[in-house]
């Protein structure tokens, strides 16, 4: 938390000094103009942005958006803690899909919600890993865990710094994570048990034909309690501490016709340590992936961006290969 303090202060100090101009919103949520400055048009074409890294620019103040998603992960391998790859056990497979919700509340503020939905699959499982009654397959789906985030814009883009916008998440545990049922061989546990609460920076810079994108953000984790067993298979509660954990999002898009966008991002997440409360308990998890895509504006109202995430190291993980589908359509 205290490098994002220094940076918060550092953007604040030197946009004070320069004297920048307020932020003005986007036209609409995630169909970006980057690289507006004052007095001058936008310098890139309309994007649909990239499809996992959050945008900066917010959203006009009135309008409204929305956003279906939806990803079908399949999963190759067990990420070691040193970072090597296992066998996963099995044939397991996750289909994603969500609904974002955008508002611009304000000048330079938005407000999005975010209402996911998971379904997992097991097939073939090892025997090690089957349920009390040698079952080798089951599947389970329900409302994961739900998001509220406010994102308020604090400097806007000129030709030589970028958009740079602040954001808050709250993530409540909404989805079903306690007690699950043996026989379902972890399908059941679509939520994190947790409220998690991150915060961050969004950034934004046209450097005309290529738009590019950076998040940092730092989430904290609340404990919760887990249904488990001791050494002599007696069942308890298991009182649960999260890592905290940093996230570094990169993207660029190659506008190669007011249409049509080429995408590339590269998505990475890492656990750390508690800054407050009791020592974690669980291992340190990272993982870094890539994804590749392709974006099509129909209209300045309705985009569709298509891509593939494939997840390329990491430890305390599994790793997949996820096709991702999503469009967003502004009101």
């Amino acid at each position: 938390m205290a490098p994002l303090l220094v940076v918060l202060a550092v953007l604040t100090a030197w946009s004070t000094a320069n004297a920048i101009e307020p932020a003005e919103p986007a036209p609409a949520a995630e169909v970006q103009e980057e690289g507006q400055a004052k007095g001058t048009e936008p310098e890139c074409s309309p994007t649909f942005g990239p499809i996992i890294t959050e945008t900066a620019v917010p959203a006009e103040k009135g309008s409204f958006a929305i956003q279906p998603l939806f990803q079908m992960g399949f999963i190759t391998d067990s990420l070691s803690p040193n970072w090597r790859r296992q066998t996963a056990g099995g044939n397991f497979k996750q289909f994603y899909g969500e609904v974002k919700m955008t508002y611009g509340l304000w000048d330079n503020l938005e407000v999005f919600a975010v209402v996911p939905y998971i379904h997992n699959w097991a097939h073939d499982v090892n025997p090690r890993m089957r349920g009390p009654n040698g079952e080798s397959a089951a599947n389970s789906g329900g409302i994961a865990d739900v998001s509220l985030t406010w994102k308020y814009q604090l400097i806007k883009e000129t030709p030589t710094i970028p958009t740079v916008t602040l954001q808050f998440t709250t993530d409540f545990p909404t989805g079903r994570f306690r007690r699950p049922h043996p026989a379902r061989l972890g399908t059941d546990v679509i939520g994190g048990g947790s409220y998690v609460f991150t915060t961050g920076f969004d950034l934004s810079k046209c450097l005309k034909p290529f738009v590019l994108y950076a998040n940092v953000w730092y989430s904290m984790a609340t404990a919760y309690s887990q249904r488990g067993e001791d050494e002599n298979g007696i069942g308890l509660d298991q009182r649960i501490y999260p890592r905290d954990v940093v996230t570094v999002n990169l993207a660029a898009e190659y506008i190669i016709t007011p249409k049509w966008i080429a995408l590339f991002e590269v998505l990475s997440s890492y656990g750390a340590g508690r800054l407050f409360g009791r020592k974690a308990n669980v291992p340190p998890e990272t993982l870094i992936s890539v994804l590749p895509g392709i974006e099509y504006m129909y209209s300045e109202k309705l985009g569709f961006a298509l891509g593939v995430q494939v997840d390329v190291a990491g430890k305390n993980s599994e790793a997949a290969v996820t096709p991702v589908l999503s469009f967003v359509y502004n009101f």
